[in-house]
């Protein structure tokens, strides 16, 4: 799992000279960021770190600004973090002092670019010169991603708890972590399933584990009771990566059934873009109604 390969690095001590981590969700670069700053002890963040963000700043830092940081001597032989955001926005006239700092790098600092989206063309050739690290997660890494990212948290999550949160939630990974932040004032070790009821967002009285059962039973007037409940505490697009996630789960149990699992996920995709493109529940309740003919 690409972020756990992350958390690997930043407790062996961020040992490469430049990271290029990149991510379509920015909610896991910001985790990334705040992860490498959180490494250092708070006293020697004003000396030790410095962050720059390339986009949505009336006056970009050109390379070579960041560059003189990087080539500058740390306090006490400290080693300096830089961390420079939305690195896809670097000016074209910036990405030769980028190409001669990553042919010779400040033995004294650490580079990490944090690029949103997949890199392309020109950046992509880049980011095999360097410590590149992708940090999507893949649907089958979440339960490892959820368990690593409570014990950052201090939590000790069970399995039963891992099932229940990405069962209520799908895999929403900003949503996610507030329910962990929960479970950490909960000062209770290990949280079980048990102990998620009724605390996490979407479980009051129905949840999608509800949902699914009504699709599989075919009862259309309980499917939109409940669907109506969880519009309620949730956006149409976090229900469909829940619903998502179940149907995963399912197929990978139910393996005599692929021609409708096909169905299922050639439907889930039409919604996902049906909500990308239109928003509004509508997407949604379509969905729903083919689910049951399905």
């Amino acid at each position: 799992m690409s972020m756990k390969h992350f958390f690997q690095e930043v407790e062996k001590g961020l040992r490469s000279p430049v990271y290029f981590l990149y991510a379509s969700d920015p909610y896991l670069l910001k985790e990334a960021a705040l992860l490498v700053s959180g490494s250092l002890p708070e006293e020697e963040r004003s000396f030790a770190f410095a962050a720059f963000d390339l986009d949505g700043i009336d006056e970009k830092p050109s390379f070579d600004q960041i560059a003189d940081v990087l080539n500058t001597m740390p306090f006490v032989g400290k080693r300096k973090i830089v961390i420079v955001e939305n690195i896809q926005e670097l000016a074209k006239k910036d990405k030769g002092s980028l190409e001669g700092y990553v042919s010779n790098p400040s033995p004294h600092s650490v580079l990490i670019l944090l690029h949103k989206d997949n890199p392309k063309a020109q950046m992509k050739e880049f980011a095999k010169r360097v410590k590149a690290i992708p940090l999507d997660i893949r649907q089958q890494d979440f339960p490892l991603w959820i368990k690593e990212k409570a014990r950052q948290s201090g939590v000790v999550l069970t399995d039963g708890a891992i099932e229940y949160l990405l069962g209520i939630i799908g895999p929403e990974v900003g949503l996610i972590s507030s329910e962990i932040e929960k479970c950490a004032l909960m000062r209770k070790s290990p949280v079980d399933r048990d102990d998620l009821l009724g605390i996490v967002s979407g479980s009051g009285d129905y949840n999608v584990f509800n949902l699914v059962d009504a699709i599989r039973d075919k009862n259309l007037d309980k499917v939109f009771r409940i669907a109506r409940a969880l519009q309620g505490s949730a956006d149409p697009y976090s229900l469909l990566g829940a619903i998502n996630w179940h149907y995963s789960r399912m197929s990978t149990q139910d393996k005599g059934r692929t021609d409708y699992y096909d169905k299922v996920f050639s439907l889930l995709n039409e919604a996902d873009i049906g909500i990308k493109t239109s928003g509004g529940t509508f997407p949604l309740e379509y969905l729903l109604m083919r689910l049951l003919r399905a």
